[in-house]
């Protein structure tokens, strides 16, 4: 893992995106291991899921949110978030979901998640 900070915080929100998966109800479980920034900032991207998730389907025909790999959606929401409130360039933003899924994914994430999020964000 590399040592930059903004992406080892790129891989706790998303490693935190992923916990809330399996346990949505509890909140405090998962938010209890961040400071109040990531907290706050978790809860946004779990209050705009909707939103997110519709742009992934839209992209991602062949394979529903439902069917979805949870790490790869907890990478793809959270990068799709961050591309929503700040001005990183999605060139940037790609190539740290492309770096968490090969880090973290199945064999075959790293090119689901540049595939999905090179429709989203390259236009």
């Amino acid at each position: 893992m590399t040592s930059d900070a903004r992406h080892r915080k790129r891989v706790k929100v998303m490693q935190q995106l992923f916990a809330a998966t399996f346990d949505s109800k509890n909140q405090d479980n998962y938010l209890d291991s961040l400071n109040q920034e990531e907290a706050d900032y978790l809860k946004e991207i779990i209050a705009h899921l909707d939103k997110i998730d519709k742009q992934i389907a839209s992209v991602a025909t062949e394979r529903p949110i439902e069917e979805t790999n949870k790490l790869d959606l907890a990478i793809l929401r959270s990068i799709m978030f961050e591309s929503m409130v700040k001005d990183t360039p999605p060139k940037v933003l790609i190539d740290e979901a492309v770096e968490m899924a090969k880090e973290f994914g199945a064999e075959g994430s790293p090119k689901f998640v540049n595939g999905v999020l090179g429709k989203l964000l390259i236009k």
